[in-house]
């Protein structure tokens, strides 16, 4: 199974936060070693990894996690309606969009807006290779072809590779803890402040 299934850890990740599968399960599944898998449940190394669900990329049904829940030597089988586009994944050139995808743009727009709502317009143009506009139009649902447009990934698509819409999201999070603990630090400052000015009123 190594290297047959896409984002390994960012899946590893989504199956240990929703589901009861066992390390050995998931390990098996993503191509990991057991201890990797004890790692990430641990959040060792899951700082800025965000959790991909496998059911939402088209790799696992419900029905063969549940299986495998219920039964701890089962293994998890990679969804064969699938495993065609994520090898041609492998191959997909970061700067040009084949004719085929392009009208696939929307759809994979929404699914990162919907799955991913840290990652900026910028990041997005650059992984579809859009237009802002484009972007606000499907956000507030005035795309001319809104009631067609369906969330899927990128990569499945082959508009973008593995590897950039990993980084633009581990990037993504980064930026948003980075703004989360300045925001909670000048909230503290603020009210250490407000206790100093009503002390030296008390006085």
């Amino acid at each position: 199974m190594i290297g047959k299934i896409l984002m390994p850890k960012a899946t590893a990740v989504w199956l240990i936060d929703n589901t009861a599968l066992t390390f050995e399960q998931i390990a098996d599944f993503c191509g990991m070693h057991v201890l990797e898998v004890q790692a990430l449940a641990d959040r060792e190394i899951t700082e800025y990894i965000v959790g991909s669900s496998p059911i939402l990329n088209g790799m696992l049904t419900k029905e063969d996690i549940e299986k495998c829940e219920k039964d701890p030597n089962a293994r998890l089988t990679l969804n064969k309606t699938s495993e065609e586009f994520i090898n041609k994944s492998r191959d997909v050139k970061s700067r040009y969009t084949p004719m085929a995808h392009r009208q696939n743009r929307p759809d994979a727009i929404l699914w990162l807006i919907k799955n991913h709502p840290n990652i900026s317009d910028a990041q997005i143009c650059k992984l579809v290779r859009t237009t802002k506009s484009t972007i606000q139009a499907i956000r507030d649902r005035t795309h001319k072809s809104i009631a067609e447009i369906q969330p899927r990934n990128p990569v499945l698509l082959g508009i973008c590779s593995e590897f950039d819409l990993t980084k633009a999201i581990a990037d993504a999070e980064k930026k948003a803890e980075s703004a989360k603990k300045k925001m909670e630090a000048l909230a503290k400052k603020a009210g250490k402040k407000v206790e100093t000015d009503a002390f030296e009123e008390e006085k």
